[in-house]
């Protein structure tokens, strides 16, 4: 004996019969995915006169980043030529930027802004996914917006060695030697943050045996200590 089923009535009723089926044959992470989403942070600099005069940084929970500027492309050249590059944060980067977010959010400190000796109008903003918490200052009392200002201004010097390396090895090979230098000064000071965001422009010098070796050297030696450096920056002694 068949028995008939009315599918109209089984669609088409009040349970959410689609949604079910969906859990029973796909499992819960299709839930999951459905309701999460990326959390965002942006941080932007605007200080003229300096170089760069502006950049913005922007970062997602799953440690994805782009970052924008004016910087100089070559030591001696004019500011101005705005370019982009991508990266991707270390998890330990990654994991101290949003911890910080999300403290600075809890605790609500967009009223917090002090006047003193210019560093440049900055702009930080989370989104949660639901809601755009943002604050803009010059200097701010609180630790925890210096803490996470300080983290994203050391990265912007990081991508900034990126956006110019990235330009010399492609236009002015003969450059590469002095801005290495100037990089791996600046490594060994704590100026930089996570180097292995741009490890895939390092990498590529060191592989080109067109570029003189002693920025190949420097490249190698600042990928090697960069992941031999939790915070990845090394301070010298």
């Amino acid at each position: 004996m068949t028995i008939g089923v009315d599918k109209g009535s089984f669609f088409q009723g009040s349970f959410p019969w689609t949604l079910l089926l969906a859990a029973l044959f796909c499992g819960p992470g299709l839930l999951c995915a459905q309701t999460s989403a990326l959390q965002k942070l942006t941080f932007t600099l605007d200080f003229p006169g300096s170089d760069p005069a502006h950049y913005t940084l922007t970062v997602t929970s799953d440690g994805r980043g782009s970052y924008e500027s004016d910087g100089k492309l070559l030591l001696q050249a004019q500011p101005g030529d705005r370019s982009g590059i991508n990266f991707t944060l270390s998890a330990a980067t990654r994991d101290q930027i949003f911890n910080l977010a999300r403290q600075i959010r809890s605790s609500d400190q967009r009223k917090e802004n002090h006047k003193v000796a210019s560093t440049g109008t900055k702009t930080f903003s989370f989104d949660n996914g639901q809601s755009v918490f943002k604050i803009t200052y010059d200097y701010s009392p609180v630790a925890k917006v210096r803490d996470l200002t300080s983290l994203f201004q050391r990265l912007s010097c990081t991508l900034e060695f990126g956006r110019r390396l990235q330009y010399e090895h492609r236009y002015q090979k003969l450059a590469l030697a002095e801005d290495m230098k100037y990089m791996d000064g600046q490594f060994h000071q704590g100026m930089l943050l996570d180097v292995g965001t741009i490890g895939p422009v390092l990498q590529k010098i060191v592989d080109d045996p067109s570029v003189i070796n002693g920025a190949r050297m420097r490249a190698q030696q600042l990928l090697l200590a960069d992941t031999s450096s939790p915070s990845g920056s090394q301070k010298s002694e």
